[in-house]
């Protein structure tokens, strides 16, 4: 799927009665998402879900700190 030039996997899941979903085998292996790993939960009622690897973020943030530093 692409949307604005970029190329997205998607899939469809189901809620559980707690909440809980399974993110799609395919998408977990195209963004190296294992058991135990952390994600961040965004949301609002405008926007909807958006889910981020934590790993990513804390990459990022290094980065950006480390180029403060320069």
């Amino acid at each position: 799927m692409k949307y604005k030039g970029k190329e997205f996997e998607c899939g469809t899941v189901k809620v559980g009665e707690r909440g809980q979903i399974v993110i799609p085998k395919s998408i977990r292996e195209d963004l190296n998402i294992n058991s135990g790993d952390n994600l961040i939960v965004l949301g609002n009622k405008e926007e909807g879900i958006r889910i981020i690897v934590a790993n990513s973020l804390e990459e990022l943030a290094q980065i950006v700190l480390n180029d403060k530093k320069k």
